[in-house]
């Protein structure tokens, strides 16, 4: 089992019944000019969209060559302010279940290939893989950090 996957897992783990004790109404209270919590699950939910790909596309090519996203077009062009908490929380933890799965199959001899990110230098798909947990939980602790 890849440690990134078991990081994954014990992250979804830990935050999920603590994002579940937040109410309606504060998941989508702001803070300054940062993110509601809606928004930062949003904004996960992105971040596992574009790094799925890369996971995947990583293990067809070598090297790798995809585009940057723009986290804050995304978050606003897609409104999950309007969106159910619940339902945010439901979307996250599956698809980042599923994330986990996806680096688990991930063979080998594919942890080293060369990813290139918008204008970033090149990583390999291992350090992406584990970039995306650190991205995770950095996000999750801003939540909790009011």
């Amino acid at each position: 089992m890849n440690e990134a996957s078991e990081q994954l897992r014990q992250s979804v783990s830990e935050y999920l019944p603590k994002l579940k004790e937040i109410s309606e109404s504060d998941a989508a209270t702001r803070h300054g000019d940062k993110w509601s919590p809606k928004e930062i699950i949003g904004h996960l939910i992105d971040s596992a969209v574009n790094n799925h790909q890369r996971f995947v596309r990583a293990q067809l090519v070598d090297p790798l060559v995809s585009p940057a996203y723009e986290q804050d077009a995304w978050v606003t062009v897609q409104k999950y302010q309007h969106r159910s908490w619940q339902d945010l929380l439901s979307f996250w933890e599956h698809y980042n279940r599923h994330l986990a799965h996806v680096i688990d199959a991930v063979p080998a001899r594919r942890l080293h290939t060369q990813c290139i990110i918008g204008e970033n230098a090149p990583v390999t798909l291992d350090f992406l893989m584990t970039d995306y947990v650190h991205h995770l939980r950095h996000h999750l602790e801003q939540i909790f950090a009011k």
